[in-house]
């Protein structure tokens, strides 16, 4: 309990930005363009390649907004000629956006379908979409429960909670792995995501994969489970968790961490329950397997891991952009902004703002795909 604080604490400390509305800086921004010092800023402006000119449209993923808040700072910072503008509309919108031709690039939790990548090609002239791992992380299952600090589940019990199948807190399978705790009768409201989502996509492939018993609903962006309650991003579902006792919802780590939501530790079969942190989460996302064909670096994670530490319930955040045939007018500021945020600063700043860098071998694999984009 302790730790869990600690890492409350420290990510309020850090300052976690606000999760609504677009985003949209200029080349004056502020006066502080860092998420550390303005030093730090400085230094890793100067290391940016700038190259195009004029407005660069993106929209997408609400779970990497905070990481693109930093990077955009610090682009900005040094390329003063480009105004990016990225909305976190959700990773469905965004990529539908993308897919329509209105912007450069896109944000999804979860790789493209194979109908969206044969859509894409009408948008990719001569080519077509690919995934581009850019930002790591935990899914947090946020609750709040009045008398209860420290909570354990696994994924059998939270398939449940989610499916209206488990209604109360004093139910026997979570008393089971919460011995100690002093578990009221209050009636669980469980939050979902009322818009389509890459995070509903990642934490229902997680129920499905390690509970396919009590979770039988396919994996989907679009909520599938029974009952409870829809709430709007990321944002909406911290917003109500907070508000209600006896909630629980699922929502990027920075969210949790943002509004001093208390999370879940997974009984994974580890030795001990693993704790939702940026460390734990890159030690699953170390798992992960690229599957991605060509150009294309979609990865598989382990949803079923039991390696110590590792906490399973981790999404990773692609930018989607065409391997060939992207705009003219914003290939070249696409290209500069993504060399940026896959170099070694632009994967460094990640672990300070709740984020998990994509580990090297995956990262110097995307560094080359960006480079290569036509």
């Amino acid at each position: 309990m302790k730790l869990q604080r600690t890492n409350r604490l420290r990510a309020v400390a850090l300052g976690a930005i606000a999760v609504s509305g677009a985003l949209v800086l200029t080349a004056c921004g502020s006066d502080d363009n860092s998420g550390g010092s303005g030093g730090d800023t400085t230094k890793a402006a100067s290391k940016i390649k700038c190259d195009g000119e004029g407005k660069l449209l993106a929209s997408g993923s609400s779970a990497q907004k905070n990481a693109m808040d930093i990077w955009t700072q610090t682009y900005q910072s040094a390329c003063s000629s480009t105004q990016l503008n990225y909305k976190p509309t959700g990773s469905g919108a965004g990529i539908q956006e993308f897919l329509q031709g209105k912007t450069a690039f896109a944000g999804s939790d979860s790789a493209l379908e194979p109908k969206e990548v044969q859509q894409s090609k009408k948008v990719c002239k001569g080519g077509q979409a690919i995934d581009l791992p850019m930002v790591g992380g935990p899914v947090a299952v946020t609750y709040n429960v009045k008398g209860v600090d420290d909570l354990v589940l696994d994924a059998e019990t939270l398939g449940k909670i989610f499916d209206s199948k488990i209604t109360k807190w004093n139910d026997a399978a979570i008393k089971k792995l919460n011995p100690d705790a002093k578990l009221p009768g209050t009636k669980i409201q469980a939050f979902h995501r009322s818009d389509e989502s890459g995070t509903t996509d990642n934490f229902t492939k997680y129920l499905n994969t390690a509970a396919p018993g009590a979770w039988k609903h396919e994996p989907s962006k679009a909520w599938a489970g029974k009952g409870g309650q829809g709430a709007d991003g990321s944002s909406g579902i911290a917003t109500n968790v907070k508000q209600n006792d006896g909630a629980i919802g699922y929502v990027e780590l920075s969210y949790a961490t943002g509004n001093d939501l208390s999370t879940v530790k997974l009984d994974t079969g580890a030795k001990e329950p693993v704790e939702a942190t940026t460390e734990n989460a890159s030690k699953a996302i170390a798992d992960a397997k690229v599957v991605g064909k060509g150009k294309d670096l979609s990865l598989e994670l382990n949803y079923k891991t039991k390696a110590e530490s590792a906490y399973p319930i981790t999404l990773v955040t692609y930018e989607i952009a065409c391997d060939k045939g992207n705009k003219k007018e914003s290939l070249n500021a696409t290209k500069s902004f993504l060399k940026y945020t896959a170099s070694e600063d632009g994967q460094k700043v990640l672990s300070e703002k709740g984020y998990a860098p994509i580990p090297d071998e995956i990262i110097a694999k995307v560094r080359t795909t960006v480079d290569s984009l036509a």
